[in-house]
């Protein structure tokens, strides 16, 4: 019998795809090459980042990190689910902003629908946490979206200045979901349930040292400029653990080439079509107002595009529109609070349906549209409405 041949997905395909044009792009002259120099230079350290980020969330997934929370918030909760729901929130919360979105949808996600499995609850209100709150809590900081690295260097890159604009948009970017999920289902999250009892690590030492790099880490990740240092740095102190204790888990997919492709495909398109003139048209858009009127059609026009054609692009074609600080933070309302209604609107979905359909869940995207256009829409007019408020 010959070796079983191994099928590319249609989504590998749209990626290479994606990444051949954007080097036709390059290589022709399409873009040129001080555009496609100065583009490089922005975009170096910030995949930099995702790189180390998603070497540090996977192989502290390895040490049993987030199993070992689990069966904490599991206790924590004392027996009633509302009380683990608060936890699993907060984890989710936590993640997002200092791990970025797409940990929590890649890794915390099995977390806690597994927790819920195991308690013998409705899996759907977590899983639908974990989506919503990966997208809307990764406002708060620069390391927390893609898009946020991108916008904070236009800022001025200064952590705190950026923190004094998201803030109250993510307070409400968190609120508005958790209190629609709350309501929608209610009789799932104020039953009881019987507390599981849980195992101990199998490696206390990888365990221990993976727990102590994330609570070194994180505090920095929100105070640094230029977060790709202090990433790097977990990054390499956890390889190198691994390489001693369990060398087999260090495996070249520990890089996330999908996202990296996407990413850079990405950037290259649309500073292409920048200098190219094709999106010329987009000036009417451009704002540097801080009216509620200005920050709310500059986050809609996000929103709707990061539905229409993914968040990061969105990000990036609008951009140039965003004159100042707090039209780029409207922005940002947009394309982080926004895409929670089409399945492509953000990478962090299609990674978290992946993720919740493996593990026997079933998510129609019928009743996911209508459910995310239900959040997503408050959230957005009240964030941007916020946002006037404390920029004033």
């Amino acid at each position: 019998m010959g070796a079983p041949t191994r099928r590319i997905s249609a989504g590998t395909v749209i990626i290479l795809a994606l990444v051949a044009v954007a080097a036709v792009c390059v290589l022709t002259g399409l873009l040129p090459t001080h555009d496609a120099e100065a583009l490089g230079l922005r975009i170096a350290p910030v995949m930099g980042f995702v790189i180390a980020i998603t070497v540090v969330a996977e192989l502290a997934r390895d040490a049993a990190v987030f199993d070992v929370l689990s069966q904490h918030l599991a206790r924590w909760g004392r027996g009633r689910v509302i009380g683990l729901w608060a936890a699993v929130v907060a984890l989710a919360v936590v993640s997002t902003v200092f791990l970025s979105l797409d940990t929590t949808a890649v890794i915390v996600t099995p977390v806690v629908v597994v927790l819920a499995q195991s308690i013998g609850v409705s899996p759907l209100p977590f899983a639908l946490a974990t989506v919503w709150l990966a997208n809307t809590a990764s406002l708060a900081l620069p390391v927390s979206n893609l898009t946020n690295l991108l916008a904070a260097q236009r800022m001025g890159g200064d952590p705190g200045a950026f923190l004094a604009l998201s803030w109250a948009p993510t307070l409400v970017g968190i609120a508005i979901p958790v209190a629609i999920l709350t309501v929608a289902h209610h009789r799932t999250l104020f039953a009881a349930y019987r507390v599981p009892t849980g195992g101990a690590p199998s490696d206390r030492i990888l365990f221990w040292s993976a727990t102590g790099v994330l609570i070194v880490l994180m505090p920095l990740l929100a105070v640094m400029t230029e977060v790709w240092i202090p990433a790097t740095a977990a990054a390499c102190a956890l390889v190198v653990l691994f390489a001693v204790r369990r060398r087999h888990v260090l495996r070249l997919s520990l890089i996330p080439w999908r996202a990296l492709g996407l990413a850079g495909a990405l950037f290259v398109l649309v500073e292409t079509a920048h200098a190219q003139g094709v999106l010329g048209f987009l000036d009417a858009l451009a704002s540097s107002g801080d009216g509620p009127g200005q920050l709310l059609g500059l986050a809609a026009a996000g929103a709707v595009a990061a539905n229409g054609v993914n968040n990061l692009p969105a990000y990036l074609i609008l951009e140039p529109s965003a004159h100042g600080p707090v039209a780029l933070m409207a922005l940002l309302i947009g394309v982080n609070l926004g895409p929670l209604i089409t399945p492509w609107a953000s990478l962090a979905t299609l990674l978290w349906h992946h993720r919740v359909v493996s593990l026997g869940v079933d998510i129609r995207w019928g009743r996911f549209m209508l459910w995310g256009a239900a959040v997503a829409v408050p959230t957005v007019v009240v964030a941007a409405l916020v946002l006037s408020l404390v920029s004033g």
